[in-house]
């Protein structure tokens, strides 16, 4: 048990789309689907309630558990641990948004929150640390509570989207990377990777060199939210 708790992990690392990393895909999408056809049955407040808070849970377990751990091995730093990463930041959104039913929050992460999670969840940045260390598994745990958060409150509160909170989302998400960026240049860091590509395999490989990427990476963003606002009407039309 403790070889799958330590920072240095001599098994094979992460590979993208291996059998492992599909799978843990697959349970957490079939999750987003059972909730999508139960979410009537999950309307009634006490059924609810109880999912809210288990996501909530998850969520703030999930982050709390994981710096710990950074600062109990030491790895812990300013540099790569604040929780800064717009995925990152969403966990702990989204856990504000179930304990207070914010439906502002709720405009703004079924966009960057649901987007970041979903593009983290399909290219993460794991490193060494593949299935089942515990780096992999609250990683997982951690994006796939946001994903489902963003459902729950879609389909079981049944809360409405405008195309006017798209657009605000991305003024706020734009504004939080020039933040970004000076507190990049700061501390010496590469938060939302603005100053350079990450070092494993990632979606910024295919979209051009620094610093052309970003605003590559800023059309992705804006065609990932109108798919998302889109699958949103569809879905509420078939529900």
């Amino acid at each position: 048990m403790q070889t799958y708790i330590q920072p240095s992990y001599k098994h094979d690392p992460f590979h993208l789309f291996s059998i492992e990393h599909l799978v843990t895909l697959l349970i957490i999408g079939g999750l987003g689907v059972c909730l999508f056809f139960v979410s009537r049955r999950l309307k009634r407040p006490s059924s609810g309630r109880v999912i809210r808070y288990l996501l909530a849970f998850l969520l703030l377990a999930s982050q709390i558990s994981y710096h710990i751990w950074r600062l109990y091995y030491g790895t812990w730093s300013v540099r790569t641990s604040l929780p800064l990463e717009l995925s990152d930041l969403s966990v702990y959104l989204c856990a504000a948004m179930l304990l207070t039913r914010n439906k502002k929050m709720f405009s703004f992460l079924i966009f960057a929150g649901l987007g970041s999670s979903l593009q983290a969840m399909l290219t993460p940045n794991l490193g060494m640390y593949s299935f089942p260390h515990f780096r992999y598994l609250i990683f997982f745990m951690s994006h796939g509570s946001v994903f489902l958060s963003c459902l729950f409150m879609a389909f079981v509160e049944n809360w409405k989207l405008k195309m006017r909170s798209l657009w605000i989302t991305v003024l706020i998400v734009n504004v939080y990377g020039v933040c970004i960026y000076f507190i990049n240049r700061w501390i010496g860091s590469n938060y939302l990777y603005l100053m350079k590509k990450p070092s494993e395999s990632s979606l910024l490989d295919v979209l051009g060199p620094w610093p052309w990427y970003i605003a590559s990476a800023e059309a992705v963003m804006i065609i990932s939210f109108l798919i998302i606002y889109w699958l949103y009407h569809r879905l509420k039309t078939i529900k």
